[in-house]
C-alpha cells in the first residue's frame, strides 16, 4: 500500500509516498510561505512531484502542529506564522490539490509521530504507550487501550504543558512553570548561555564567550558527556524535572513503555541513563518496570508518521 504523507510545519513543509514498511520514496519539501495563496500553491505543487516521482497513492496522511479535529481533519488552533491556515480542512486541501477523492487522515505532529511507532516502532503491538518528542519543545501522544488518545478538543497529548512549578517562568501556552521551561532545547540553551553571559567556570565558556547566542542543546550535553560541571549540573537540573514528569505519566498512565523522540533523543546514554534512575525510584509502588527507549521510527522529515495516521484506523 503506497500513502502519501505530509508534515506541516512552521518553516518546512515535507512530503513524500511511503511504502507499507515505513520508507518514504520521493521525499521533497518547500518552505512555508506566510499566506494562504502561497501556501496552497506550494503544497499543490509539492504533492503533485512527489506522486508524479513515486508512483500512484491509494491514501494521503497529514501531520500538522496545532489543535486538529482527526475526525473532520480541520485545524481548530494553530498560533504563530501559520495562524491562516485555523478553520482549514487539511483533507479537503489535499483532494483539492490532487484533483481527486481519496481517504485522507489528519492529526498533530505528536500524535503522527506515535502512529508511525504503532505501525513500524517502538509501540508495535502495544496497547498502551507513551510518547515525548523533545526539541524545541515537547510534544507528546499516548496510546490509551489500543486507542490514539485525543480528548474533548484535541488537546490530549500535550505534555509539554504539564505544570512543573507553579510559579515558574512563564511558558508561550500563557500557563507558568510548565515542563517546556525546564526541560527543551530552548530551554537548555537559555540556561547554559545565561551562564556564558555571567562568565561562569566551563568548556562552554570558553568556546562560546565571544557568541554564547550560537550555543546549542548538542553542545551542553557532550560537554557534560565529557565531564564539564557547569554542562553537568544543566543537564542534571533539566533531566531532573523531565524524569518527575515522566513519573507522574507512568502513575497516571500506567503505560507498557515510555518512547523518546525528538532532536535532543539523540544525547543518548547522557539523557537515558539519567532518567531512567529518576523513572525508576519514582515509581516504586509500580512494582515494576516502566520502560524508557527512544523512538524507533525515526523520521526527521514526520512524513513516515503522517503517512501512518492513514493506516491507523484502529487508532
Amino acid at each position: 500500500m503506497a500513502i502519501l504523507g505530509v508534515d506541516i510545519g512552521g518553516t518546512r513543509i515535507k512530503a513524500g509516498v511511503v511504502d507499507s514498511a515505513g520508507r518514504v520514496r520521493a521525499p521533497g519539501e518547500v518552505s512555508t510561505p506566510a499566506d494562504l495563496d502561497g501556501f496552497q500553491a506550494a503544497f499543490g505543487t509539492l504533492l503533485r512531484t512527489a506522486i508524479a516521482a513515486a508512483g500512484p497513492v491509494e491514501a494521503a496522511g497529514v501531520g500538522c502542529k496545532g489543535f486538529i479535529d482527526a475526525a473532520t481533519t480541520r485545524i481548530l488552533d494553530l498560533p504563530g506564522t501559520l495562524h491562516f491556515l485555523e478553520g482549514a480542512a487539511l483533507a479537503e486541501m489535499v483532494r483539492g490539490a490532487l484533483g481527486r477523492d481519496l481517504p485522507v487522515a489528519a492529526d498533530n505532529d505528536a500524535r503522527a509521530a506515535m502512529a508511525g511507532e504503532v505501525a513500524w516502532g517502538a509501540a508495535q503491538g502495544r496497547r498502551n504507550a507513551l510518547l515525548l518528542t523533545l526539541g524545541t519543545g515537547v510534544g507528546g501522544a499516548a496510546v490509551v487501550d489500543g486507542r490514539l488518545l485525543r480528548g474533548a478538543r484535541g488537546a490530549g497529548g500535550h505534555f509539554g504543558h504539564l505544570t512543573m512549578d507553579p510559579s515558574g517562568a512563564p511558558c508561550i501556552c500563557g500557563n507558568r512553570g510548565c515542563l517546556e521551561t525546564f526541560f527543551s532545547a530552548g530551554a537548555i540553551e537559555a540556561e547554559a548561555r545565561s551562564a556564558v553571559y555571567r562568565g561562569c567556570s566551563s568548556a562552554l565558556t570558553e568556546r562560546f564567550r565571544g557568541a554564547p547566542e550560537s550555543l546549542t542543546c548538542r553542545d551542553v550535553f557532550e560537554a557534560a558527556a565529557a565531564g564539564d560541571a557547569l554542562a553537568r549540573w544543566v543537564v542534571e537540573r533539566a533531566t531532573g524535572v523531565l524524569g518527575a514528569a515522566l513519573a507522574g505519566l507512568a502513575m497516571a498512565f500506567d503505560p507498557e513503555l515510555i518512547i523518546l523522540g525528538g532532536q535532543i533523543s539523540a544525547a543518548g546514554g547522557a539523557l537515558f541513563d539519567p532518567l531512567r534512575r529518576e523513572l525508576a525510584w519514582r515509581t516504586r509502588m509500580l512494582n515494576r518496570e516502566v520502560p524508557l527507549v527512544r523512538a524507533e521510527a525515526a523520521d526527521a522529515t514526520g512524513v513516515a508518521g503522517a503517512a501512518a495516521l492513514a493506516l491507523s484506523g484502529a487508532l
